[in-house]
C-alpha cells in the first residue's frame, strides 16, 4: 500500500471516482467479473461505476475498499491509502506477454487469410452451378 495525500498535503489522486476503482481492481488482480460476483452485483454495474455513469451504494463501498486494500478515503477523494501499483518489472512482463499474444494472433490471422484466399480461388475457377 502506499500512502496518497493526507489532509495535510495538497496532493490527492485527481482521478474520478470510477478511475480509482478501475485502477484498483486492477491492482488487486481481479476482473469486472470476478468484482462484480464478489460484491453481488452484474458485470454491466460495475462497469458503470467504473466508467462514472455511477456510483455504488454508500453502503457497497467499506466491502469495495475491503475487497481492494485501498482505504475508503482513497476511493472517495482519492486521500488516503491508495493500492499498490506495479513497478516498470511487472508492467515490462504484462507488456512482454500482451505483445506475445498479439504475435501469435497475428500469425493465426496471415494463416486463416492465406486459406480464405485459397478457398476463394477454388470457387472462382469451379464452373457455375
Amino acid at each position: 500500500m502506499i500512502p496518497t495525500a493526507s489532509i495535510f498535503n495538497d496532493q490527492p489522486d485527481l482521478d474520478t471516482m470510477g478511475g480509482r476503482l478501475s485502477r484498483a481492481r486492477e491492482a488487486a488482480g481481479l476482473s469486472i467479473r470476478d468484482m462484480a460476483w464478489r460484491l453481488g452485483v452484474s458485470a454491466a454495474t460495475m462497469k458503470g461505476w467504473e466508467s462514472d455513469r455511477s456510483q455504488p451504494e454508500a453502503r457497497r463501498l467499506p466491502t469495495i475498499a475491503g475487497l481492494l486494500n485501498v482505504s475508503l478515503s482513497w476511493i472517495l477523494h482519492g486521500v488516503g491509502t491508495s493500492p499498490d501499483e506495479p513497478g516498470p518489472v511487472a508492467l515490462s512482463g504484462t507488456f512482454t506477454a500482451q505483445l506475445d499474444r498479439l504475435k501469435l494472433l497475428h500469425m493465426e490471422t496471415g494463416h486463416l487469410i492465406t486459406k480464405l484466399e485459397g478457398d476463394l480461388g477454388r470457387l472462382r475457377e469451379a464452373p457455375p452451378i
